[in-house]
């Protein structure tokens, strides 16, 4: 109602692409392994499980830091809070690089890493509240979002092409000086928010634990929780054992790359075209109803079909509707929790998903059939999204998006 009597910077752009950027970097450091993991465990002398271990910290170091995390971006912002989270990642993606050659400093390099992830995950939906009107928050999530698939893809494409020219330290190395340039450039580019805010709904906020003692009252807010742990938990699983998943059925790991890779291009093209249509018509909930029911179909052909054209059409079908879903879920949490702070509600969306992640993950693996097949649990993953349907559609609209004023 009163947006039109505030200020829209362009200089809104500029701190988006250098958070993005950011966002890109660490999932690139994040993934750096996964290509490469026999290489690497022959280059370390140690097993394949400890190299995938360098992933699994993540998740493990996230479940820790994500509360802190949000309450420092809460109470100091994007150019502090977050700032501390890209420091860590410049500094630790040096040593990182220049201590390549150690195993053991390699894991402390990304232990602290890991560290840095929730400073900078959680602060998307805080970004956008500080620099973008309301009618552009889904599309500037879904725009950082897209940053983050590329940071993935690169990170699969550019890694085993590095470690050939250059060597894993090598490799290592250029990734630390990256960070390092971009972790400079946020540092001097990004600033806390622009001299007059976006939209009037920006200028009160709760103290974090009072944020979270009202998000926990907010029935909405669990059913999201509820929905986002069975789903991120699923993307997870999924993407950590695709070459798993579908070789029983005689599928290649080359065959399995071009899928993932597909699942990764079809969340970049839906982050590009879906967000915007949901600011663009003031709609959150048919959207997450409609990416769970495209899930249901898209996750039976990756999961039983024998047909390589239809795995391929099945993952870039599930990755462009469930991958583009998850910046206006984020932003829609962030409405219905107002005055929640923003970085709060996305932590803890975060963080439930973190928790099912690493359940499926080691779930999977345990309940593998004789033949390596994971049927068993994905039945079980196909099973409960019909459950994750009827969640959704006891989702009421976000009555800030519809009319600017937040939810009563």
């Amino acid at each position: 109602m009163g947006d039109k009597t505030f200020t829209v910077y362009k200089y809104r752009w500029v701190v988006l692409f250098f958070y993005s950027m950011m966002q890109c970097i660490m999932q690139m450091l994040w993934i750096t392994f996964a290509p490469i993991t026999s290489e690497a465990a022959e280059f370390y002398q140690v097993s394949a499980l400890q190299i995938g271990f360098l992933s699994m910290v993540f998740m493990i170091v996230y479940l820790f830091v994500s509360i802190p995390a949000s309450w420092a971006i809460d109470t100091f912002g994007i150019r502090k809070g977050v700032g501390f989270g890209v420091v860590l990642t410049g500094i630790f993606a040096m040593t990182r690089g220049f201590g390549g050659d150690s195993f053991t400093w390699v894991m402390v390099s990304m232990i602290g890493i890991a560290v840095a992830q929730p400073f900078i995950l959680n602060s998307l939906t805080a970004m956008a509240a500080r620099w973008f009107p309301l009618e552009e928050r889904a599309t500037a999530a879904g725009i950082a979002s897209l940053f983050l698939f590329v940071g993935l893809m690169a990170g699969l494409a550019v890694t085993p092409s590095l470690t050939i020219k250059y060597g894993i330290q090598g490799m290592l190395k250029v990734y630390g000086i990256l960070a390092l340039v971009f972790a400079v450039a946020y540092l001097i580019f990004v600033k806390e928010k622009p001299p007059t805010p976006p939209a009037e709904v920006d200028t009160e906020r709760t103290l974090v634990f009072d944020g979270l003692k009202h998000i926990f009252k907010q029935k909405d807010m669990i059913l999201l929780l509820i929905i986002f742990f069975f789903s991120l938990g699923m993307f997870n699983a999924v993407t950590t054992w695709i070459e798993q998943i579908i070789a029983p059925r005689g599928f290649t790991i080359v065959q399995a790359g071009n899928l993932g890779g597909l699942i990764m291009i079809g969340g970049i093209i839906g982050c590009i075209i879906v967000p915007p249509i949901a600011d663009k018509i003031r709609k959150r909930k048919i959207f997450v109803i409609l990416s769970l029911v495209l899930t249901l179909p898209t996750l039976i052909g990756m999961s039983f079909t024998t047909s390589y054209a239809l795995l391929l059409f099945s993952g870039f079908i599930f990755g462009f509707f469930f991958l583009s879903v998850g910046p206006i879920i984020y932003q829609y949490s962030t409405e219905i929790c107002y005055p929640a702070p923003e970085a709060t509600s996305q932590g803890l969306l975060i963080l439930a998903g973190q928790i099912s992640g690493i359940i499926y993950i080691f779930g999977m693996d345990a309940f593998r059939l004789a033949d390596g097949s994971m049927t068993p649990f994905l039945l079980f993953m196909i099973a409960v999204i019909p459950i994750e349907i009827f969640l959704a559609a006891r989702l009421k609209e976000s009555t800030m998006v519809e009319t600017g004023v937040k939810n009563e």
